[in-house]
């Protein structure tokens, strides 16, 4: 006895289209379920990862010990100490005023600037204004930047000067600098 099965697969046209739109449906889903798990695992990675900072975190905290001094971020010159953002301020410009004059230039104007949005608690900012020559101003933007307190320069406008120099010596430069400094609240 022989069984013969005979399939007969004659699709019409919307049955085809509804098997294929099926395919689809069914790639889609299996596409979409893919990213998914993808996402999940960057997810649980990152989770891990800031965890593990945290544990990090927490056992160099530990170590310290309660009320334990913690390493500083930096030594105490680096910042201007004053009781006061006035003082703070006096401070920064003094140590600008000192810079400027020990490469025999003056200052012409400085004017402190209000702290920006962006700008961290106990920011102080000195826009400055001298005319220098080009060495003298390589020398004392290398001190400004290296020494102590610590100043950063946010803005830094040079243009030459006219007025009478002699062919040896170097033209004098319209230097306007805006400075940043932290300074650090002190009891008096």
């Amino acid at each position: 006895m022989s069984v013969s099965i005979d399939f007969d697969f004659d699709l019409d046209r919307e049955q085809s289209l509804a098997l294929g739109g099926l395919a689809l449906l069914f790639l889609l889903c299996s596409a979409a379920a893919a990213v998914s798990i993808h996402a999940w695992n960057d997810a649980a990675e990152e989770a891990a990862q800031r965890r593990n900072i945290l544990a990090q975190v927490e056992a160099a905290q530990r170590r310290s010990g309660p009320g334990g001094t913690h390493a500083a971020i930096a030594p105490e010159a680096a910042f201007l100490a004053a009781p006061t953002e006035g003082q703070a301020s006096a401070l920064l410009q003094a140590h600008v005023t000192r810079l400027v004059t020990a490469r025999r230039a003056s200052v012409a104007s400085s004017t402190t600037q209000p702290a920006t949005r962006d700008d961290v608690p106990d920011v102080i900012r000195l826009r400055v204004m001298f005319d220098m020559e080009l060495s003298a101003l390589q020398a004392m933007l290398y001190e400004l930047e290296t020494g102590a307190p610590y100043v950063f320069v946010d803005a830094f406008v040079v243009s030459p000067q006219r007025g009478a120099r002699g062919a040896a010596e170097q033209p004098l430069l319209r230097v306007t600098l805006d400075l940043k400094a932290l300074w650090r609240r002190i009891r008096t």
